[in-house]
């Protein structure tokens, strides 16, 4: 008989106890297998299959260009590569906005094809129904508020919202509106720190921030962008924990000296 333990993986459940304990969250987002096993030996709590691998990895302008086959293909990677931390699909644009019979059967091909675990939609109360309609059919889904890439063009750019005293309170009541329908969790992206902690403090689901303060309940970030990988965009937000752009141009160039120079291969990588 297999003495074998089987690997347990974080559920929903354990991220929203983690909130409850004041235990903060931590989550990145991941792309392919070796990223997600790497990640996964380190103890991360949630990995993200965020659109924004059409910016970092399909070298796109925006995430609208993405597609649900894009994204069911990056999260069976991921899905292969990460065994203990809860995976959330991203759901591309017009994926779900359209209706939500659309949105459950979108929803349902990460579950069933690429084994997520929950999957991410952008919006408001505007979304309720579509969010009450997956989670009633077995759908955890994690909300996002704030700067919404997928809207991007009707905020007019890369801004910070919910400045203002209505654009504060509005999302507000969509954050509540959100808990109510079911979403397990928040994300809040580009909000100021004060409203973020607002929200924190009136939802009992936990919020997830990306340039939203300290006081959220966990915490996200692009990987390329926090391994100081991707040098074309810059946020305010964004911490680098490492300068691999730059590690990696050096390998790369000692190598082609080495293949030029006829060092490489040497005795030690050839076979006799």
């Amino acid at each position: 008989m297999s003495t074998q333990t089987k690997i347990s993986r974080k559920t929903i459940l354990d991220i929203k106890k983690m909130k409850v304990q004041g235990e903060k969250i931590s989550m990145l987002t991941a792309y392919d297998y070796n990223m997600a096993s790497l990640m996964d030996d380190c103890e991360i709590d949630v990995i993200l299959v965020g659109d924004s691998l059409g910016n970092v990895v399909l070298g796109y302008d925006t995430t609208l260009p993405v597609t649900m086959e894009d994204m069911l293909h990056h999260t069976r990677a991921v899905a292969r590569g990460a065994k203990k931390a809860l995976i959330v699909a991203d759901m591309p644009f017009l994926s779900y906005q359209i209706s939500p019979a659309d949105a459950l059967a979108n929803a349902g091909r990460f579950l069933k094809e690429a084994d997520a675990q929950a999957v991410k939609l952008e919006g408001g109360e505007d979304l309720a129904e579509t969010v009450y309609k997956l989670t009633c059919a077995g759908v955890p889904v994690m909300a996002h508020l704030g700067l919404t890439p997928q809207s991007i063009h009707q905020l007019g750019g890369y801004k910070v919202q919910g400045k203002k005293e209505d654009a504060a309170q509005k999302m507000i009541s969509d954050a509540q509106a959100l808990e109510a329908a079911g979403a397990f969790s928040l994300v809040l992206e580009c909000v100021p720190e004060k409203l973020a902690a607002e929200i924190t403090g009136l939802l009992t689901i936990p919020t997830i921030g990306i340039g939203a303060g300290v006081h959220c309940d966990g915490q996200v970030l692009v990987i390329n962008d926090m391994l100081g990988m991707f040098e074309r965009l810059s946020p305010k937000f964004v911490k680098k924990y490492a300068n691999m752009s730059q590690d990696i141009k050096k390998a790369v160039k000692a190598y082609i000296s080495e293949v030029k120079e006829g060092v490489f291969p040497d005795a030690d990588h050839s076979f006799k």
